[in-house]
């Protein structure tokens, strides 16, 4: 099953995300509708509201709700790429120019704030002190995972706990949350609640660990981005920790350096020591893992076409090529 398939069972619900989403982009500021609109039609998978979606209907929810609360995560979602892309210089998404190339880093900034307030403002009308509290912590701990990777960067200690931890607030915040806010909205018991939280992290974790090691196996032109992307920047992902802890002294070393020094001189090199060392079968199996942790996340769930659909995106996940 593709991504379009599995989107079919909420496909009139989506359409009704992007209704949401092109209504609350606008701004009387030309400048931020440009950036917004760009980022947004960009081509993205639309995975996190999907999830809102998924998890609102496996809870059997027939409200209008879910819509609003799955743009907001787009939102929030899109706001964390703007400001990611500059502070990574990075030049290309989704096979693209990024908005801070295309209009520049202050731009970039400037619009990734709108997008995160107007999120605020809907988050407010839906009137659900739970769904606040919910996405704002998200929010929160998210910014908390941009700083430790921040201070990752160029740090070839970092081991594999630490690289964890950045995961877990960067990336499966979010997902965690979308799956939970679908339980909220639902009326789900906190047990129910809980456990698609806890599907929501491990799938996102699944989601981070398969992207980073597209950055050393995926094709340019199905990945969107520059391939070596995470070592220009000198960051520590796992396959880069695999590798220096399971390679060579030779292959450790080199990896180290390339690490604290970054760039994309010594990406051959480095990438012969990650296939050698093993480090990509490493990460995909650890995603495979956290995969089968999320599905049994959700055993709790009653059968539904939208359970089928939740534990489909599980292996989506792991086994895309992009």
């Amino acid at each position: 099953m593709t991504l379009e398939q599995l989107y079919a069972l909420i496909g009139p619900d989506m359409k009704a995300v992007d209704a949401v989403i092109r209504e609350r982009l606008y701004s009387d500021v030309v400048l931020v509708r440009q950036v917004a609109e760009y980022i947004i039609n960009s081509g993205g998978k639309r995975m996190r509201p999907a999830l809102v979606l998924l998890a609102a209907g496996a809870m059997g929810y027939q409200g209008a709700r879910h819509h609003e609360l799955a743009a907001v995560v787009e939102f929030i979602h899109t706001a964390t790429l703007l400001h990611d892309d500059v502070v990574d210089e990075s030049e290309l998404r989704r096979g693209r120019q990024t908005a801070n190339a295309a209009f520049g880093n202050a731009a970039s900034v400037l619009v990734g704030d709108f997008l995160y307030s107007r999120a605020f403002q809907m988050m407010v009308a839906v009137d659900n002190m739970r769904v606040m509290q919910v996405l704002s912590d998200a929010t929160n701990i998210i910014a908390e995972g941009e700083v430790l990777q921040l201070m990752n960067c160029h740090d070839a200690d970092v081991d594999e706990e630490r690289y964890m931890q950045v995961i877990h607030y960067k990336t499966a915040k979010l997902f965690e949350a979308a799956a939970r806010l679908g339980g909220i909205i639902g009326g789900a018991e906190p047990a129910l609640e809980a456990a698609l939280a806890t599907y929501g992290m491990h799938l996102g974790t699944a989601f981070q660990l398969v992207d980073d090691v597209l950055d050393y196996s995926g094709q340019e032109a199905d990945t969107g981005k520059h391939l070596g992307d995470d070592l220009a920047e000198g960051k520590p992902t796992l396959p880069l920790i695999h590798a220096m802890q399971h390679g060579t002294p030779e292959h450790a070393a080199c990896v180290r350096r390339a690490i604290e020094e970054g760039g994309r001189d010594a990406f051959p090199e480095v990438l012969l020591a990650i296939q050698q060392s093993g480090a990509l079968k490493h990460t995909r199996a650890r995603a495979a893992k956290e995969a089968e942790q999320a599905r049994a996340a959700i055993s709790l769930l009653g059968d539904s076409l939208y359970k089928k659909a939740l534990l489909e995106l599980t292996f989506l996940a792991v086994e895309r090529n992009h």
